[in-house]
């Protein structure tokens, strides 16, 4: 038999939970009134940029092309003032600032979504690219619509084509909120700085891991359980970890990554070369290069 708490004991534990020694590494408040950004609102931006990307396979889906500019301009007009927003929101998470500059930073957030908008053409023929490289690559697939609809790979390339951009922009946080929207459902992390170009497919895709500074070329291919990520982490005098430098691999154009490979640190693999699974990389590679297992 569940016995019940007693008022004592809930008291306590309210009491205990909100001491300020409890709560203060884990606490965030609010600057100048504006809440975090919110996830459900993200993911309402996302859907219906992928809507907007993939017209027919996500959101209506008895779209016409003689109705599609409609719908098109429809859903982007909610995209631009939920963004806007949530752009603030992001901001202002970060924010030192006094309160009577929340005026310019509103303006920044209406420039910043405008721009991001003027992307997306770009962000559809990339994806296009990629939803391409997933049909033409895998034998399973049947048809590019397929890969669209069903493949973990597209699912996590929108939402980092459109992290990216965002990311290049400057926009706070809501990147990195984006991305990790990917990473919980198809178990693949890409941070939103890494660059990455045309034709690019993840086969299977769990557990993939590509790092910030990560600059990755035209028609790469990578297996389950790839990570590109950093050797080390340089700290400054004071023991804080140094941000912001190139840290992570090169990856040129043509290459393939087998499952369970790891590649550390600024190096560069060389076009056309092909890193067998479960190696571990810790140097450049030449282009051209196969690089198995010792046996």
């Amino acid at each position: 038999m569940i016995k019940k708490y007693s008022n004592a004991t809930l008291s306590e534990v309210v009491d205990a939970l909100c001491e300020e020694s409890s709560y203060q590494a884990v606490y965030h408040m609010p600057e100048h009134d504006w809440p975090m950004p919110s996830l459900e609102v993200l993911n309402e931006v996302v859907e219906r940029l992928r809507s907007v990307l993939f017209p027919g396979y996500f959101g209506n889906s008895e779209i016409r092309p003689e109705t599609m500019s409609y719908h098109i301009g429809g859903s982007l007009d909610v995209v631009y003032r939920l963004l806007v927003e949530q752009i603030m929101r992001g901001r202002c998470f970060f924010c030192d600032g006094e309160k009577q500059e929340c005026g310019k930073c509103e303006e920044e957030a209406r420039e910043l979504a405008t721009q991001f908008l003027a992307t997306l053409p770009e962000i559809r023929r990339l994806l296009a690219t990629d939803v391409r490289a997933a049909y033409v690559g895998d034998p399973a697939s049947k048809s590019p619509g397929e890969t669209i609809f069903c493949y973990p790979s597209i699912t996590a390339l929108t939402h980092h084509r459109i992290a990216h951009e965002l990311y290049k922009l400057g926009v706070d946080l809501i990147p990195r909120i984006i991305g990790e929207m990917a990473h919980s459902k198809t178990g693949i992390d890409i941070h939103p700085g890494a660059t990455i170009g045309e034709h690019f497919f993840i086969d299977h895709g769990t557990g993939t891991v590509i790092g910030e500074t990560c600059v990755i070329g035209r028609n790469v291919r990578l297996y389950q359980g790839v990570t590109l990520g950093a050797k080390s982490f340089p700290e400054d005098e004071s023991g804080k970890l140094i941000k912001g430098i190139a840290r992570h691999p090169i990856v040129e154009d043509d290459v393939t990554v087998y499952s369970g490979a790891t590649i550390l640190g600024r190096v560069t693999i060389g076009k056309g070369a092909t890193v067998g699974g479960n190696v571990w990389v810790t140097g450049d590679v030449e282009p051209g290069a196969r690089i198995t297992q010792q046996k």
